[in-house]
């Protein structure tokens, strides 16, 4: 198995409502400060309905980036029950899933 594959597989453990860092995933599949690696393979998931990439966000509580606009990220953030004030997750250690 790939990095690329290692990170998609672990990001399907993140439930609904949670959220993730780039840099606690990188973490979680051995990547020492591996937060842009994780950013890249996010932007380019061909799953995104069935592998949540709009759970992982920035260690700073911002949203971050997503493929098809912030907007559509937030969204989809708050349907599933999560937060967000000017821009960033509003309770981060409350919404943080820890692998």
């Amino acid at each position: 198995m790939n990095i690329r594959q290692k990170i998609l597989k672990k990001l399907l453990e993140v439930p609904k409502g949670k959220i993730t860092t780039y840099g606690e995933l990188a973490k979680a599949v051995g990547l020492k400060n591996g937060q842009r690696a994780v950013g890249k393979i996010m932007n380019t998931n061909p799953y995104p309905v069935i592998i949540p990439c709009h759970r992982v966000v920035m260690s700073t509580g911002k949203i971050g980036g997503y493929a098809y606009g912030k907007c559509v990220k937030i969204n989809m953030l708050n349907n599933e029950g999560v937060k967000i004030e000017n821009g960033k997750i509003a309770d981060m250690e409350n919404s943080i899933y820890r692998f």
